[in-house]
């Protein structure tokens, strides 16, 4: 009963924009900048590829058929430098979503070279949202493993109107060096940015930041925060510093 009044309130924009075609526009950003290698690049895409193709997550996706999710996907590096992966696709049907996880899966990266802008980053996805006024709830993913050192800052941006009604979380990837049992230093370096994202970039309403240990990781974490973005309760207060880092030896 609970869902079909959902449907219901989505298809007639009750509470959301008048007849809603799409209960959530995602935007999902992936951290391109020179700190990412070749492996972790592949990581990133094929890891996002999987965990879109998970069943849970696709029973997810389509909960509220035939009002859908609509998905877009680019990469980001420097300030000047973000490109488009997967254009906005309304995710209508499982072959649908086949012939998103395929693009990525064919995706190759054409630079390494760039630093980390991200502020400008976030708000490339701001804007690519704002263009989606006939979703319900207006989402962008951000994944990084460092600090922006180009363009704005992105606490300095959470106040444009390009994120109005617009809701960042973020996925916040370890190195493996921290969990090697050698630096000590560097675990400590990741629980501080995990503070940054969570204090300076991630905002709107139930906003919250995921914790990949490392790329290889990666596709476990962007299952958990798919999921919880797509939950109808989602818990706004969880702590990523709670996150059980593995103990160095």
């Amino acid at each position: 009963m609970i869902r079909l009044l959902l449907i219901f309130a989505l298809a007639f924009g009750i509470g959301g924009p008048a007849r809603a075609n799409c209960w959530l526009a995602l935007a999902l950003g992936l951290d391109v900048s020179q700190s990412v290698d070749a492996v972790e690049y592949r990581l990133q895409l094929d890891g996002l590829a999987n965990a879109l193709e998970d069943a849970e997550v696709q029973s997810a996706i389509f909960a509220y058929a035939p009002v859908t999710v609509r998905l877009m996907v680019y990469e980001w590096g420097d300030a000047t430098r973000q490109r488009v992966l997967v254009p906005w696709t309304d995710i209508t049907a499982a072959e649908t979503l086949s012939h998103v996880t395929q693009g990525l899966r064919r995706t190759t990266r054409i630079s390494d070279e760039e630093r980390t802008g991200l502020g400008a980053a976030v708000l490339f996805g701001g804007r690519a949202l704002q263009q989606q006024s006939d979703c319900w709830q207006l989402t962008l993913d951000v994944s990084g493993d460092g600090w922006n050192n180009n363009g704005p800052n992105p606490e300095d941006v959470r106040t444009y109107p390009d994120l109005a009604g617009v809701t960042v979380n973020a996925l916040v990837v370890g190195d493996d060096s921290t969990y090697a049992g050698v630096s000590d230093h560097r675990q400590v370096e990741i629980k501080e940015l995990l503070s940054y994202y969570s204090t300076r970039v991630i905002s709107g309403p139930l906003s919250f930041t995921e914790a990949a240990i490392n790329f290889q990781d990666f596709e476990d974490a962007m299952k958990r925060k798919l999921l919880r973005e797509m939950a109808s309760m989602a818990v706004a207060d969880a702590d990523p510093l709670q996150t059980p880092w593995p103990k160095t030896q």
